[in-house]
């Protein structure tokens, strides 16, 4: 039988007759001879214009919480997903997004609005709009902190489809211009966890006090807070809640290791790993505590000869696309960054990760190490840890379950000490250059504070961490390589050229085990005699009391020995490993089922001994006697409370007089002339009021006044932007239609031409007055950018000239001194 037209199969999509679910091979099932489920997107029901840019984007299959999340969500159900880092969250939100809003309708405004916690991931979000939906007509605007008020007051005044913003610079544009969002359907809180980490809990409470009811909420979060279990309570309606890939933390691809070194070798460590373990053309994170080890580690990087650049928060914004885009680019080979790329950022040539300061916290570390071996691929993650981080290491590993063993040189080690004294000499002239003493400085007392302000590791970790012998670690497997390859460059003979590689890597591997056992010999060693025995010969009386007392007392000294080897090797051989230590931010079950009513999380079978403890257990019940019982308080008591006049509740609550100030919030009462105890001062100071600077909303809520700073409206007055939208509307233009994306970006010459003849006829032959919005804006826009091209071009050639007239000076007044 043919094959039908509108069943003609997509390039790059698995059949809809033969399709396997899991590796997307196109077999049927030889014993009962039905076709496999289909698990292509095509299956969900999808329009042609998202399939093909789902095609062009090079996916095939959908992951886990795509198959589970993109259905619920076309159904219109507001969803909280939870999903392991790199499993496709953000093609959850999107795939659905383009199905909902589909055409573009510039009259109605913005219908989309993704809140992302950090710049770099809304950039992210945005390019993947602009990939995956490069055959919708919607238009995508930008909208983040320190980029320019004016082109984003332009931006939305082309009434945009899709608004992808950071919260604090959106919440200002809404309260700035006033701004109505009642055409918005569809909302998305993207790593929302990070966002009430960040402090943006009174800005997303705001602008979810500003969207309308009908609207569809979406968030996606790596776990699950309390803050978070309450705000989706409050803000979202009858929520389905995923939680897939929980209980697997680590990427599947990605390999753990740990390099012990001591404090002052933490950047000669770093800078032999970057040298001779991780390759030079593969792409390298580094995460570091502070933004002032961030340029420190730069320094230090630029000195040794390896490529890198840097990114955290205070950098200007410009300069960390820049960065960004090197390091994106491959036009460097190593990122130095802070935790501020911990989350969500996606770098698909990715390979290693570096954590040079080991987090305080579990699920931070989780995050760091995400950034790689994402979708599918594989990767590295190297953390160096010191005597400061070795109890954290130990609560990671309970966080993980797994199991800590300082013999297995595969994913513990240290050092060698041969590639460690080989550039610990240059990383030590480096720090002494002037160059950097301030930054040295500041970046010893931030790492100070660092270890003050960091989570304190539980109190077990810390006990057990005493008994573990870290200086008896082996070097890392991965550094035999290195190892390997320095004897060869300094072998003059060649006669470890002629062998074999499996023979030489043996070789080695066996003189780093035996150089290894004789320091862990040499750091044991206990001499038998002490200073009173060293001259044998000379029969003095301390030589003989020592004599003495040790033919007495050699048997307890041997079983004493003996019992202390025992411990050493029972601690060695001795695994760590327990279940998930659970933290104290972490939601309980009963907020959970309280707040979502379909929970939709992976089976879990239970143990016959837990059934059967199950089946033991009874259910007890409070009885009370109602006919012997005497209750507290009478059965009218708030019918009378409410008719009194005067009760002594309420005259205690008058009279009440509280020292501690209970309440910090900006809705108490502030009386003039409050005073309090200031601690560094010494005194008594006045208090401020804590609505001074702040204004209040439609929703009550108070925020601060440099939100509303009439920005707006000298823009408006500036552009004349009313005036020429008001003559618009009043010109006699009934049969506007806006221009489709081909229309307003012709790409090939004839359609230029085409465009600029269009263009003639709709301003009748000429006439500029009769223009539409989008191109009035537009205009706009352009003069704006020629303006500040020009202002920045006239103050260059005028720093030229004075640079110019200087020189000449100078140079006259050699040539005057020579005469």
């Amino acid at each position: 039988m043919a094959k039908r037209k509108t069943d003609v199969d997509l390039p790059g999509f698995p059949s809809l007759e033969n399709v396997d679910g899991g590796d997307g091979e196109n077999t049927k099932n030889k014993s009962s001879g039905k076709a496999k489920k289909s698990g292509g997107f095509q299956s969900m029901g999808i329009s042609y214009e998202v399939l093909k840019g789902i095609t062009k984007r090079g996916y095939k299959i959908p992951t886990p919480i795509q198959r589970k999340t993109i259905p619920l969500i076309l159904e219109g159900r507001d969803v909280v997903a939870m999903a392991k880092t790199g499993s496709g969250k953000t093609a959850c939100f999107l795939i659905p997004m383009f199905e909902k809003l589909k055409n573009r309708e510039p009259t109605k405004g913005a219908r989309a609005l993704i809140l992302s916690p950090t710049r770099e991931l809304a950039v992210q979000t945005y390019k993947f709009i602009k990939d995956l939906g490069r055959f919708m007509d919607l238009k995508t605007i930008l909208v983040l902190g320190g980029d320019s008020m004016d082109s984003q007051f332009s931006a939305i005044h082309t009434c945009p489809d899709i608004i992808v913003a950071t919260p604090g610079r959106f919440l200002h544009l809404c309260v700035e211009m006033d701004l109505k969002l009642n055409s918005v359907e569809y909302v998305v809180f993207d790593e929302a966890d990070r966002l009430f980490e960040m402090g943006f809990g009174e800005q997303l409470n705001e602008t979810l006090h500003r969207l309308p009811t009908t609207r569809q909420t979406v968030l996606f979060s790596a776990t699950l807070p309390k803050l978070l279990v309450n705000f989706a309570r409050a803000g979202l309606n009858d929520p389905i809640l995923l939680r897939l890939d929980v209980d697997s933390k680590l990427p599947e691809g990605l390999m753990l290791k740990f390099l012990y070194c001591r404090p002052d070798e933490r950047y000669t460590a770093l800078v032999v790993l970057l040298k001779y373990v991780i390759p030079p053309n593969a792409q390298t994170v580094v995460f570091a505590g502070t933004q002032h080890h961030v340029e420190l580690i730069c320094f230090i990087l630029s000195k040794c000869g390896i490529s890198n650049t840097a990114v955290y928060s205070s950098l200007d914004p410009t300069a960390r696309k820049i960065n960004t885009a090197k390091f994106v680019n491959k036009k460097v080979s190593v990122l130095t960054v802070t935790d501020v790329a911990a989350r969500g950022i996606d770098i698909p040539s990715l390979d290693y990760v570096v954590n040079l300061h080991f987090p305080g916290k579990p699920k931070l570390f989780v995050h760091r190490v995400g950034r790689c071996a994402r979708a599918g691929r594989t990767g590295t993650a190297y953390s160096i840890f010191s005597t400061d981080d070795a109890a954290h290491v130990l609560d990671l590993h309970l966080f993980l379950n797994r199991s800590f063993n300082i013999n297995d040189n595969k994913v513990v080690g240290v050092t060698p000490q041969d590639l460690l004294e080989e550039e610990h000499l240059s990383v030590t002239e480096i720090k002494k250059s002037h160059d950097i003493a301030g930054v040295l400085r500041t970046s010893e007392n931030a790492y100070k504070k660092y270890l003050s302000s960091r989570p304190v590791a539980s109190t077990e970790s810390n006990a057990r961490i005493k008994n573990i012998k870290f200086y008896s670690c082996k070097p890392l497997d991965d550094f035999l390589s290195a190892a390997l390859t320095l004897e060869k460059s300094e072998d003059l003979n060649g006669e470890n050229n002629k062998k074999s590689a499996e023979v030489q890597a043996s070789e080695a591997r066996k003189q780093q085990e035996d150089k290894h056992d004789l320091m862990i010999k040499m750091r044991n060693f206990k001499p038998s005699t002490t200073i009173f025995e060293l001259n044998r010969s000379q029969r003095s009386l301390p030589f003989t009391i020592m004599k003495e007392k040790r033919t007495k007392h050699t048997d307890v000294i041997e079983k004493y020995r003996n019992k202390m080897d025992e411990i050493d090797k029972e601690e060695a051989n001795k695994q760590f490993a327990e279940t998930e230590k659970e933290e104290m931010d972490e939601a309980d079950a009963d907020d959970i089922n309280s707040a979502f009513d379909t929970i939709v999380a992976p089976k879990k079978r239970k143990n016959l001994e837990d059934l059967y403890k199950n089946k033991k257990k009874k259910k007890k019940t409070n009885t009370k006697d109602t006919e012997n019982y005497i209750p507290y308080q009478s059965a009218d008591k708030h019918t009378e409370d409410g008719l009194a006049i005067n009760s002594f509740d309420r005259q205690a609550m008058n009279a009440e007089f509280s020292v501690v100030d209970r309440d910090n919030s900006a809705d108490m009462r502030h009386k003039p002339g409050m005073k309090k105890w200031d601690r560094i001062k010494k005194k008594m100071v006045s208090v401020q009021d804590p609505r001074a600077g702040k204004i209040r909303t439609e929703s009550g809520a108070w925020i601060p006044a440099s939100f509303k700073t009439g920005r707006y409206n000298d823009w408006k007055e500036k552009s004349k932007i009313e005036e020429q939208l008001q003559r618009e509307a009043g010109s006699d233009d009934d049969g506007f239609k806006p221009l489709s994306h081909s229309q307003r970006y012709p790409v090939s010459r004839h359609a230029r031409h085409n465009a600029k003849v269009a263009a003639k006829k709709r301003e009748g032959g000429g006439d500029k007055e009769l223009r539409h919005p989008e191109q009035i804006v537009k205009a706009r826009m352009r003069l704006e950018f020629i303006k500040k091209r020009n202002t920045e071009n006239a103050l260059r050639k005028a720093e030229n000239r004075k640079r110019s007239m200087r020189k000449n000076q100078r140079t006259k007044l050699k040539k005057g001194g020579k005469k």
